[in-house]
């Protein structure tokens, strides 16, 4: 039930909503069950089988820190972080590792054909914020309930925003359609869930048709220079139209339903180096990788050295969470070599203007996506052959949509910031509302695709 379709856009999302008030205006004790069952029903609805392992996830995690509260026994926590990674392992790696056995000389490995469950990378992650933060005294102690929902909530179970237990536990506590504020937090939600709809439809889709043709044909063989830097920047611009879109319906959904999610993108193409990048890029995952990662393998703290090796594991790591391949490894690899090379920068006290810095953050922000998106270094050789003049110069490149995408991506608020500044006007929503059938009759017109952080 992919959030671009009729079935989740016309019937799931309109029918938890009048369920959510009705609960919440006669039986309120009602309305954290009702979540968490329509948010196992969304889950389940993209393949059943994976629900129970869900569940079963949930429970064990739960009862394991429960446990852990009685006994104040460390190795409990330590034990359920290694089975969440291992079975995040089993299920994402396992085939990526046994190939890359596979290489050796001799020793076969088996391959196990088993599909990937949606959003297991997002739900082990959350498992692992709460497990981390309760052994260190941070975090108290939850209900099953609670704790499932914390897991399961609907909008960001497949793809994130990455939500902090303490941003939105105590939400769960709160009457959302008493608060004087409430129409308002109600229509904001739907605008943004609007506007995350025509970033998807109108903007990353098209894109889609600009990108995908081209790596397809770099698979098979060599594409112009033309095309090179047509799929590259359009590429750029998709995923982030893609993601950003998917991140601001879901926080357009959990506002609707009294929760307020964490932004997850501020304008990452403005960035003036690569770590204002990574500030602005899927900040969630920024955050997670900084703190739960980044400083415990040393930080900035003990010496340049460490540091280094610290930002290198860290956006290694990072890239293999992306995806099961040498390449998403190498973009990981890449990145941590760009911060690294902005730390020792800045410990030389160099300077660098302003717009300097933009174009250089910008051409290796797109390079690297080339190693994101190719299916395989030799398709990616391919295209950075093109970027580079190392092939036809060709004689066709579509820039219309990608300069339109550009155009709102660097010089345009983000989504978030619009509709907080938005005043309540009635053409305005009469506006929101045009733009809303627009993007359900060109759902109905048109090929939707998944969304791409769907994969991870």
């Amino acid at each position: 039930m992919l959030f671009n379709s009729f079935a989740f856009l016309l019937v799931f999302l309109p029918g938890s909503l009048a369920l959510h008030w009705l609960v919440e205006r006669f039986r309120p004790q009602w309305r954290l069950p009702l979540l968490l069952i329509l948010s196992f029903l969304f889950y389940g609805y993209w393949d059943w089988r994976f629900a129970p392992l869900l569940a079963a996830s949930i429970l064990v995690n739960w009862i394991v820190a429960q446990a852990f509260l009685r006994t104040q026994r460390g190795v409990l926590i330590t034990l359920a972080l290694v089975t969440n990674l291992i079975v995040l392992g089993i299920f994402k790696y396992f085939n990526f590792f046994t190939g890359l056995a596979a290489l050796i000389p001799g020793l076969s490995a088996p391959k196990w054909d088993i599909g990937l469950p949606l959003g297991i990378s997002f739900f082990t992650f959350h498992h692992v914020m709460y497990l981390v933060d309760l052994k260190a005294g941070r975090a108290p102690r939850y209900g099953l309930v609670r704790y499932a929902l914390y897991i399961t909530f609907f909008p960001q179970v497949l793809a994130g925003p990455l939500v902090r237990w303490s941003e939105i536990m105590h939400q769960f506590e709160e009457r959302p359609y008493k608060r004087p504020d409430a129409a308002e937090r109600f229509g904001r939600g739907l605008m943004l869930l609007t506007l995350g709809l025509a970033k998807k439809v109108f903007i990353s889709d098209p894109l889609a048709e600009y990108v995908n043709p081209i790596f397809d044909q770099a698979t098979r063989g060599a594409v112009s220079v033309a095309e090179a830097w047509q799929a590259t920047l359009g590429f750029t611009f998709q995923i982030y139209f893609d993601f950003s879109g998917y991140t601001d319906m879901a926080l357009g959904m959990a506002l609707m339903l009294g929760i307020v999610l964490p932004p997850n993108f501020d304008r990452p193409y403005t960035a003036t180096s690569l770590q204002d990048f990574w500030r602005r890029w899927h900040m969630t995952l920024s955050r997670f990788l900084r703190d739960y990662l980044y400083i415990p393998l040393g930080g900035s703290r003990n010496g340049l050295t460490v540091q280094v090796c610290a930002l290198l594991a860290t956006m290694t790591l990072g890239g293999l969470w992306h995806g099961a391949g040498l390449t998403f490894v190498a973009w990981g690899v890449a990145h941590g070599l760009g911060l690294a090379a902005g730390v020792v920068w800045r410990r030389s006290r160099l300077r660098m203007p302003a717009a300097a810095g933009w174009v250089l953050t910008m051409l290796f922000v797109m390079f690297t996506w080339v190693l994101f998106r190719a299916p395989s270094f030799d398709a990616a050789l391919r295209v950075y052959e093109g970027l580079f003049g190392f092939a036809p110069l060709g004689d066709v490149f579509k820039w219309r949509a990608i300069a339109i995408a550009a155009a709102i991506a660097c010089l345009g608020p983000t989504a978030w910031s619009a509709i907080q500044l938005a005043p309540p006007r009635r053409w305005i929503a009469v506006g929101f509302a045009a733009v809303l059938m627009a993007v359900l009759l060109q759902i109905g017109d048109a090929a939707n695709y998944e969304f791409i952080y769907f994969q991870f």
